[in-house]
């Protein structure tokens, strides 16, 4: 990983792009405002299990990365587990960052 990845998601912070916490993040796949779904890699079982249902049923894409919450949270100045990406350039950038794209869930390791 790279320091680029959370310096882009503290930026996408700071532009109001983004979306923290499982029901600020369920609300904006349902309303159609997120493009990409964050998790850190120690997000609880049951947080990453409501949010990918959710994720599927709507058709938002996912990305595990390996940084723990605390890691994401010095970047976004909250503390965070999960988190939703509001912008289509925001979220191609932290997938080119991550250097996969399987259309899939990605698992960043």
């Amino acid at each position: 990983m790279n320091d680029r990845l959370l310096s882009l998601l503290g930026l996408c912070r700071r532009a109001g792009r983004t979306a923290i916490g499982c029901d600020p993040v369920k609300d904006s796949v349902l309303n159609g405002k997120a493009r990409l779904v964050v998790f850190a890699r120690d997000v609880s079982q049951r947080t990453r299990r409501d949010i990918l249902s959710v994720a599927n049923e709507c058709g938002v894409r996912t990305v595990t990365l390996d940084y723990s919450k605390e890691e994401l949270g010095a970047s976004l100045g909250k503390l965070c587990a999960v988190l939703s990406i509001c912008d289509e350039g925001f979220a191609k950038k932290i997938i080119e960052l991550s250097g996969k794209d399987n259309g899939e869930e990605l698992i960043l390791c």
